[in-house]
């Protein structure tokens, strides 16, 4: 579910890689899809909030969650939407799994705001709960719906709070995703504008990266785990706004016209994911430092991608 969007496009050529992929949206992905994987892939347009989840979901068995249909300005502007569209959906399509069972579910929630201020950097999968946004209410609200269906219905459900991924194929224009967004207006000589002084820290991850976090989180032999599998899924590495810019000077060979307007009540200072229990537990690491996935999103800018990065090899 959700595989037109950057994330799911980028797993659905994962997993056609490995087999049959189904993917649920409301627009379909096989547009961009390069033409040589599409002949496995199968797409049913379908509105999240209306989705007829027992009809879909009747011949699956591993379900990719990664529809969502709001970002964090979206989301506080309008909350009552968020809950619609993206909680209440998800406990719909939970009823299903409930009556189905049988399957393995992952569902992306937020490492940059399910944990709100941090007490500690790189903050670790038992930090307390306490996002400041509503987008990040959302995602903790479904973590929640998750851990009761995991403990009472013996549901396989799966958590991985990503950070933010980056690479060709993000929407820059999409309110979410700073590194897209001062690549697009970099490589266009346009002016970049930033919240507050530059300072504030990040976690990001390549969606190569990102998209094999999320696979080890799904494919790991978790049926002995105790208490509900989620998984920090991140570079484990903060990078703040004036280093992107740099990154980007240093590679483009000239300044960038930057604006610096008033910081932002919402934004948190600083937010990095300790991603020990991936290691330790997924066996699983990001393989690419930022700056050398600044020069794989660089290459495929170069080699005209437009919808996908370079997947690196698992």
């Amino acid at each position: 579910m959700g595989g037109s969007g950057f994330i799911g496009r980028h797993i659905a050529l994962a997993l056609l890689r490995r087999g049959e992929v189904v993917v649920i949206a409301d627009k379909s992905p096989l547009r961009e899809m390069p033409p040589a994987d599409t002949s496995r892939l199968s797409f049913v347009p379908c509105d999240l909030g209306s989705a007829d989840w027992d009809a879909l979901l009747s011949d699956g068995d591993v379900i990719h969650h990664y529809a969502c249909t709001t970002v964090p300005e979206t989301a506080n502007n309008d909350p009552l939407g968020d809950l619609d569209g993206n909680v209440r959906a998800t406990v719909r399509l939970l009823e299903t799994l409930r009556k189905k069972r049988g399957t393995r579910t992952i569902f992306p929630s937020s490492g940059g705001t399910v944990y709100g201020r941090l007490r500690k950097s790189p903050v670790s999968e038992d930090h307390p709960l306490d996002p400041i946004t509503v987008y990040g209410v959302s995602k903790v609200a479904i973590e929640k719906y998750f851990g009761f269906y995991r403990n009472i219905h013996g549901l396989d459900l799966r958590v991985a709070r990503l950070s933010n991924p980056y690479g060709i194929g993000q929407n820059p224009l999409g309110k979410q995703g700073a590194v897209t967004t001062f690549f697009d207006l970099a490589m266009r000589d346009q002016p970049i504008e930033i919240w507050g002084d530059g300072s504030v820290v990040r976690d990001y991850i390549h969606i190569s990266d990102a998209v094999d976090g999320l696979l080890a989180v799904l494919n790991a032999p978790l049926e002995g785990w105790n208490d509900q599998p989620v998984f920090n899924i991140g570079s484990g590495a903060g990078t703040s706004l004036r280093e992107i810019l740099t990154v980007l000077e240093e590679r483009l060979g000239r300044k960038l016209n930057v604006r610096y307007l008033p910081g932002r009540r919402f934004d948190v200072p600083s937010s990095v994911l300790d991603i020990g229990r991936a290691r330790a537990t997924l066996g699983w690491a990001p393989k690419l430092a930022f700056s050398a996935g600044m020069d794989l999103m660089m290459s495929d800018y170069r080699a005209k991608q437009t919808a996908y990065s370079t997947l690196l090899p698992a």
